[in-house]
């Protein structure tokens, strides 16, 4: 295996359901116009399109987008660039917030909602099944055992390939479990930010991918001390050392750092063939 051209292999690969996943994936919102707001289409579709293939390029096998980013333009550009889809890419996405306006993310788990939601990103894919489909984050106006049917309908129908779960505690992927097996959670999860350690374990033990979003944080992990002296002792970017502990942390971590940057994108990718010596794992934990 040459990590230089295919580095995403070296991290590794993990199951979504049947599907086999290299455990560095990539996540596609921010190849949308507005990287703070996540609002429209791509400001420079050409590099856009560069990036994308890019990825692919690097190994990477696993894509994240939802109906939201842009909203709809993350799934669209990914169709345009990439349809017809080369063998093993498996594309997930989400439903389930809506974008009222630039700011907002609001929760909609109407099973009608969901059920439109579904059949625009189908559209927009150009797919007849996603292979991973999550719901974006329960609504606390809607039952959460009506958003997770609607999507198990959905799935029987054959529309979904496998359920996923973004935004939810340990209680609520239990709650989802007793309806349907579920394949992944997405949770905000990196060295700062642990407050899903329960989620993490939970899926660890059933053997349920766990995709941290926001896994190079605020700034804040990447300006420590700790982060600083590892990175300094081994050479490496700090986003790398990042992305590096959560791989080392769980067998079951599916990090996708996203960006617009090719440079940043390969940086990030590269974090898969960086081993953090067992006395850095634990100053790190």
């Amino acid at each position: 295996m040459n990590e230089d051209r295919n580095p995403a292999a070296s991290a590794g690969t993990l199951k979504l359901g049947e599907l086999t996943v290299r455990r560095m994936g990539f996540g596609a919102m921010r190849v949308t116009t507005d990287g703070s707001d996540i609002w429209g289409p791509p400001a420079d579709p050409r590099t856009a399109k560069l990036l994308l293939h890019r990825a692919l390029e690097l190994g990477i096998n696993f894509f994240d987008t939802a109906d939201s980013y842009g909203p709809h333009a993350s799934e669209s550009f990914i169709a345009e660039t990439l349809y017809p889809y080369p063998d093993g890419l498996v594309i997930g996405t989400k439903g389930g917030l809506v974008r009222p306006g630039r700011r907002r993310w609001d929760p909609d788990g109407r099973p009608e909602h969901l059920r439109r939601a579904l059949d625009g990103s189908l559209k927009r894919l150009r797919l007849e099944r996603i292979d991973l489909y999550q719901l974006h984050a329960p609504d606390p106006q809607v039952p959460f055992a009506d958003s997770v049917g609607a999507l198990v309908e959905a799935q029987r129908a054959g529309k979904i390939r496998h359920l996923g779960l973004s935004n939810v505690n340990l209680n609520q992927l239990e709650a989802a479990r007793r309806i349907a097996p579920i394949a992944s959670v997405q949770n905000q999860y990196n060295l700062e930010n642990r407050k899903s350690e329960d989620v993490l374990k939970a899926c660890e033990r059933l053997g349920v991918a766990f995709i941290p979003w926001y896994p190079l944080g605020d700034g804040a992990a990447l300006n420590s001390r700790r982060v600083k002296q590892v990175a300094k002792a081994l050479s490496a970017p700090r986003a790398q050392v990042a992305l590096a502990w959560l791989l080392a942390h769980s067998p079951v971590m599916l990090p996708i750092p996203g960006t617009a940057s090719i440079r940043h994108l390969e940086e990030n990718t590269s974090a898969a063939t960086l081993r953090i010596p067992p006395e850095d794992l634990a100053a790190l934990n």
